[in-house]
């Protein structure tokens, strides 16, 4: 059906120091079992089917933005129903894969996703989350966090930004009961790969989402992207945990955690605050968000309720 072969795709249209290659090898080269994926309209699907060409060396369809959750049920089922015919004999069974960006998996294509997931279809989904729609020119989207300057929440006399908190998708996803739900990070590669194996190998619907700083948006240079996306972790502005049958699992503790401002300075879409006048304040707050939701996670792994 696919190649056997490790590096199963080739990015070729991405903007220097753009992660997206990182996510798509990094899920595809942890099996050895027939993948088949769809991808939602983003940065991943315009960067790799550029016309005529293709990056894919594996069955791949492009889901229109709002509906790679119905499209991987599609392909899920059909598999299943053409299997129990007789008329796909894989030694191995195929893995499903969908994968969508912030606003396509946040936003406009949540609602696919959650009748996916709570249809209990076996697939894994990716979110590569940069926290805006970067490939349309940067608008706020879901995943957009606070206090960030976008197209349609700029920064200037009469906006500060975007002024809401970013959506607890984590939570959300967890809420239809599935049995493996992740956060990883391009710049922890190690525990990424290891959470598409456990991904893989659980039953029904899984969801991974990965930190995937943009260069191109958050205006910083390309060598930067995997300091600022470790950074991300060691600020715990991006913990890196699992959610297991319901459990939590904290999967790394920085020894020596940064402070929130180190990671924002690195970006232009906060510099806006470090130039107004309750910079202290406003940073402050920002570090307090911070630290409720590391001990939010924290005590839900220490208690061991479950959701």
């Amino acid at each position: 059906m696919i190649e056997k072969n490790k590096q199963k795709i080739t990015t070729a249209g991405t903007c220097a120091g753009c992660p997206i290659g990182l996510v798509a090898r990094t899920v595809l080269n942890a099996t050895d079992n027939p993948i088949a994926v769809t991808n939602a309209t983003g940065c991943m699907e315009v960067t790799t089917t550029i016309y005529p060409n293709t990056s894919w060396r594996v069955p791949y369809i492009h889901s229109v933005f709002g509906n790679a959750g119905a499209t991987i049920s599609g392909m899920e089922t059909a598999y299943k129903a053409l299997f129990k015919k007789g008329k796909i004999k894989e030694k191995k069974p195929v893995k499903f894969v969908a994968f969508g960006g912030d606003g396509g998996t946040y936003d406009i294509g949540l609602q696919a996703l959650s009748g996916a997931l709570e249809r209990q279809h076996d697939f894994l989904y990716v979110c590569y989350d940069n926290g805006a729609y970067m490939n349309t020119g940067n608008q706020r989207s879901g995943a957009t966090p606070f206090g960030a300057s976008t197209e349609t929440t700029p920064a200037g006399k009469e906006s500060f930004g975007k002024d809401v908190e970013r959506k607890d998708l984590m939570s959300i996803v967890a809420a239809h009961h599935i049995g493996y739900v992740a956060t990883a990070n391009i710049g922890f590669l190690d525990d990424f790969e290891t959470k598409v194996k456990k991904a893989f190998a659980t039953k029904g619907p899984s969801f991974i989402l990965v930190f995937s700083p943009c260069p191109n948006q958050w205006k910083h240079a390309a060598h930067k992207t995997i300091e600022i996306a470790k950074l991300g972790t060691d600020t715990n502005f991006w913990p890196l945990y699992e959610i297991i049958n319901g459990g939590y699992k904290i999967n790394y503790e920085p020894k020596n955690k940064a402070k929130i401002e180190e990671f924002l300075m690195t970006q232009s879409r906060f510099k806006h605050i470090f130039k107004s006048k309750g910079k202290n304040e406003r940073i402050k707050d920002i570090q307090n968000k911070v630290d409720e939701e590391w001990e939010r996670v924290k005590d839900l792994e220490e208690t061991g309720v479950k959701v």
